[in-house]
């Protein structure tokens, strides 16, 4: 294989380590169109041509809604007309404007059955104002003609109640259709300025000035509920937006995150597979080279043999508490780690484990004081784990305690009724930054990793993992120069606290009889 197909290959697996980008996602359209809207939103939403065709649905679902509004108005119209003068001209008026709506219904219905894309919408916007168009020449004839049989004033009065009346229902009808007023109220103006410029009357003056006041303001309102229905549709979009990365990014995370379940369930059963296979050739090296050192064979002659036999022995013995450090923080992840409870008493537990070390301890003359606190009662926890747990912090105590020092332990009750254990050195000490990467797996502080006795960085690990199953919690204090502390505490519901005598029963066969809840 070429060098360049390797590292090809080695590119592409270890992307497939962390997520699969080769494979098509499953919501490739979803970011699609999340990208497409990003690069929408960076330009900017002011009157946006992407929002044309909901604008223009907005408007049709408006018409039909109110499809009954402009006939029933230009009916009322006619009939208040036809009251002041018998004028047969409102009645062919009436007719073409009701026609006119009727076209604009006919509109709207066609609009919304058929497929409305950007370009389609912007066909049917101008059809629309079109239509728009037409009523506006129609309210414009009325607003020209004038009454013949009755008083000027009273008519012009029921002429402007109208027109005000249609500006505003169309003001309604149309803030969703740019420019729909303005074929109202120009159409309408100029035949109010005609009649005006014609009649010469003060009556019709101020009836033009008031109908150009009232769709100027007209006009305002529609624009701003135009701009405010552009904002809701922005901030829906928005909305939507926000959801669909959401959707995506909780998808790559599922990915990532069932590929991280498969690789550690991978690293798990390689784990298992191989603890056989590597304790197995260690047993063998660690037996071979005790009785090698023994000379229990017969001696060996050589002085340098010797010494290499016990090298052998301790780098043995080291790899081999390293695979057991392993194994265990491995079950712990994958939640394989049982445990077997049962009411123990943590000061026997702890005066065993001081008994353990108390060798390796006085090699170095190192002082280990105990300060315990009498009377108190068992607690339900694992044995073996408890003991893994003290004999972790005192061995790290020796390790890192110079020669000639001391260390502490106590044991005793926490403020919350629960029950601790304490080991204190005075060594070097952990600087405070370091605290998170010592507590977390492989990880060693400086002064460690300039020790002599350089350990697997699974101890302390391994302690708080343990805790934490039995619900309780361990604290790790340190300061440069002053020594280091760790505390492992077991919650109050582990505490268990003894039952009275049971009443009838002899005293000695009482004394004897307890029971722990």
């Amino acid at each position: 294989m070429q060098p360049d197909a390797q590292v090809n290959q080695h590119q592409t697996m270890t992307d497939k380590n962390i997520v699969d980008r080769s494979r098509a996602h499953k919501n490739a359209a979803v970011a699609k169109t999340v990208r497409a809207t990003r690069e929408q939103l960076q330009y900017g939403r002011q009157a946006s041509p992407g929002f044309e065709r909901e604008m223009v649905l907005l408007h049709i679902n408006t018409v039909l809604q109110g499809a009954a509004a402009g006939p029933v108005l230009v009916m009322l119209t006619a009939v208040g007309g036809l009251w002041f003068d018998d004028a047969v001209w409102l009645l062919a008026w009436a007719l073409a404007t009701m026609t006119a709506y009727a076209v604009l219904v006919l509109l709207a219905r066609r609009a919304s059955r058929g497929s409305c894309d950007q370009e389609q919408a912007k066909r049917w916007h101008r059809s629309f104002l079109l239509i728009y168009a037409l009523i506006g020449l129609t309210w414009a004839a009325f607003s020209f003609q004038g009454c013949t049989s009755c008083q000027l004033d009273t008519f012009t009065y029921y002429k402007s109640a109208a027109l005000l009346i249609a500006l505003a229902a169309t003001a309604m009808a149309t803030f969703a259709l740019r420019f729909a007023l303005y074929m109202i109220v120009i159409p309408v103006a100029i035949a109010l300025a005609l009649r005006a410029g014609i009649t010469r009357d003060i009556s019709d003056f101020s009836v033009f000035a008031m109908i150009c006041a009232s769709g100027l303001f007209f006009i305002f309102m529609s624009q701003r509920l135009y701009s405010t229905n552009l904002k809701m549709l922005s901030f829906q979009t928005e909305k939507d937006d926000l959801i669909a990365e959401l959707e995506v990014a909780k998808s790559v995370s599922d990915e990532a995150r069932r590929r991280a379940e498969e690789s550690n369930l991978a690293k798990s059963r390689f784990l298992a597979s191989m603890s056989h296979e590597l304790r197995t050739p260690l047993n063998a090296i660690l037996g071979f080279s005790e009785v090698m050192s023994g000379e229990v064979l017969g001696p060996i002659g050589n002085p340098s043999y010797k010494e290499y036999v016990g090298d052998i022995h301790r780098s043995g013995q080291h790899l081999l508490n390293l695979i057991n450090e392993i194994l265990d923080l491995s079950r712990i992840e994958a939640g394989r780690y049982e445990l077997n409870e049962g009411a123990l008493a943590l000061s026997d537990i702890a005066e065993d484990c001081i008994g353990l070390i108390q060798l390796k301890a006085r090699s170095k003359n190192i002082q280990i004081t105990e300060a315990f606190e009498q009377n108190l009662p068992m607690v339900w926890a694992d044995e073996k784990s408890i003991r893994q747990v003290i004999l972790n912090l005192l061995s790290n105590a020796v390790k890192f305690t110079p020669s000639g020092g001391e260390i502490r332990v106590k044991l005793g009750w926490t403020a919350g009724g629960g029950q601790y254990i304490a080991i204190k050195d005075n060594g070097p000490g952990i600087a405070e930054e370091e605290i998170p990467v010592v507590l977390s797996a492989f990880g060693q502080g400086s002064i460690a990793i300039k020790s002599a006795e350089q350990g697997t960085g699974l101890g302390l690990p391994i302690v708080q993992a343990i805790l934490a199953k039995h619900g309780g919690e361990f604290v790790l204090k340190s300061k440069l120069r002053e020594g280091t502390e760790g505390i492992a505490i077991l919650p109050r519901e582990r505490v268990l606290e003894s039952m009275a005598p049971v009443e009838g029963l002899p005293n000695a066969a009482a004394g004897k009889k307890r029971a722990f809840g």
